[in-house]
């Protein structure tokens, strides 16, 4: 079986091993429960994929809007921490909130203090959710995704 956890340990891993250039992207589908961008609560407008990414030591939980809003939580992988057997918490220490325009998407990275805790599924619901502030503003994410059990292996 395939877990959340597991996967973003290999991204990690795999990003660690090949150094700074490597990079994994894992899609998420599923239900966004909230995302609020600077204290402005836009949950209505989130899109039903979340996007993790390990690039090199750094690792990001990824939200989009249909307003074109996007909102980025990173921190090092290398922090991860166990919380419970089953959850994981992910430090977090930038914070990027972006917007799409005529000539793409405008980012403004700033470092903020918070975390993302995911666990690790067993066939149904997993929870992504991810909390931070950055220079007096609040930002926040909740991703639901369905987890499927891999097919037992034929003999």
């Amino acid at each position: 079986m395939t877990t959340l956890r597991a996967l973003f340990t290999l991204a990690a891993l795999g990003a660690l091993t090949f150094g700074a250039r490597a990079q994994t992207v894992v899609t998420m589908e599923g239900r966004c429960e909230k995302l609020v961008i600077a204290g402005q609560d836009i949950t209505q407008n989130c899109k039903e994929k979340l996007t993790n990414t390990v690039a090199g030591p750094r690792t990001s939980f990824d939200f989009s809007a249909w307003d074109g809003q996007t909102l980025s939580f990173a921190g090092s992988g290398a922090q991860q921490e166990a919380t419970e057997l089953t959850e994981q918490l992910q430090p977090i220490n930038l914070v990027t909130p972006g917007r799409s325009n005529k000539e793409g998407i405008v980012r403004s990275p700033a470092p903020g203090v918070g975390s993302c805790k995911f666990s690790s599924p067993e066939p149904g619901k997993t929870q992504i959710a991810c909390e931070a502030n950055s220079q007096g503003k609040s930002y926040a994410g909740i991703f639901i995704t369905e987890t499927k059990p891999k097919d037992a292996p034929k003999p």
